[in-house]
């Protein structure tokens, strides 16, 4: 069974009557990316500050391998690689001799040096930036730049603070890709991210949090079953969509229908799977069909539904 790498035990942040965060519980094993989603505000960058032993918490404990934050810091900043929402200012150095700086203050020096960052340069896809000033970077690449920084000691742990935002639609992509390779190459991955779908695509686990609480944590195809209250079917009719639904909410089948600008969302009655009956009976009584299709279940839904405290 893999090893648990980042556990949190009642994690707890207080600023004055403010509640950060109260009594976190997460644990996160060895090769995992998990997906931190929260509303602004919710603790997400709190926690992860925390991780990165940037903060100290109030009460309660965070350990990253193990090793206990704000006790054994120094032991677990060589592990770490945090990458914050936001990239600091540096003027007058080029990409390359940003990444030589980062690498010297992990005493890698000489020939090692010059090969490590040669490596994350490849693998962040920068190598043709080399030579290019950091500070007139377009904001993707600076976010590239970013995770290169955390690679040049190779730590075993990537914390990452809403790596895509703000990005363009193209940068996205590149980063989602880039992130998969590093779990692909063992890294344990915590990233706190507003874009759920990209969530979905790349993380194996999710933490939901909102107001300082943890609502969820755990697989995510767990929460998507849980999710699932029982199948609904997206039903598009040509016209007479409420004589469609009065026709639909007969059936002994189905639990409910409800019938929004020409669509019928048909919840079928538990244990139900089968609903090939729904467009046979529709064009048996004359009406057109122009979309039938189940209703996804996919990160965004749970999470409005778990804010919204529709999922126990």
């Amino acid at each position: 069974m893999p090893a648990v790498v980042i556990k949190t035990v009642n994690l707890t942040k207080r600023y004055g009557t403010l509640v950060a965060l109260s009594n976190l519980n997460l644990e996160i094993q060895e090769g995992d990316c998990c997906g931190f989603i929260g509303p602004n505000g919710a603790g997400k960058t709190t926690t992860i500050k925390i991780l990165a032993t940037l903060l100290q918490p109030t009460w309660g404990e965070a350990r990253i391998c193990d090793y206990v934050v704000g006790y054994q810091s120094r032991s677990i900043r060589p592990l770490i690689g945090y990458v914050p929402d936001y990239f600091g200012a540096y003027q007058d150095i080029v990409v390359q001799e940003y990444l030589e700086f980062f690498a010297a203050a992990y005493n890698i020096n000489g020939v090692q040096r010059t090969k490590i960052v040669s490596d994350v340069l490849e693998l962040t896809d920068l190598g043709f930036k080399r030579d290019a000033p950091v500070d007139g970077l377009s904001r993707g690449m600076k976010q590239r730049l970013s995770i290169a920084r955390v690679l040049v000691h190779d730590p075993k742990v990537l914390l990452l603070d809403e790596p895509a935002g703000n990005l363009d639609p193209r940068a996205r992509i590149e980063m989602r890709e880039l992130l998969k390779e590093l779990r692909r190459m063992g890294k344990t991955i915590l990233i706190s991210s507003h874009i759920l779908p990209e969530l979905a695509d790349l993380c194996n686990t999710i933490g939901i949090i909102e107001q300082g609480e943890l609502l969820y944590s755990g697989p995510v195809s767990e929460i998507l079953r849980r999710v699932r209250r029982g199948t609904v079917v997206q039903v598009g009719v040509v016209r007479a969509a409420d004589q469609a639904a009065a026709l639909l909410a007969q059936h002994p089948s189905i639990e409910s229908v409800a019938a929004t600008d020409g669509t019928l969302q048909v919840a079928l009655k538990p244990g139900i799977q089968d609903y090939s009956f729904i467009p046979a009976q529709l064009i048996a009584h004359g009406f057109a069909i122009n979309l039938l299709k189940e209703e996804e279940v996919n990160l965004e839904t749970a999470f409005m539904r778990l804010t919204k405290g529709l999922v126990q």
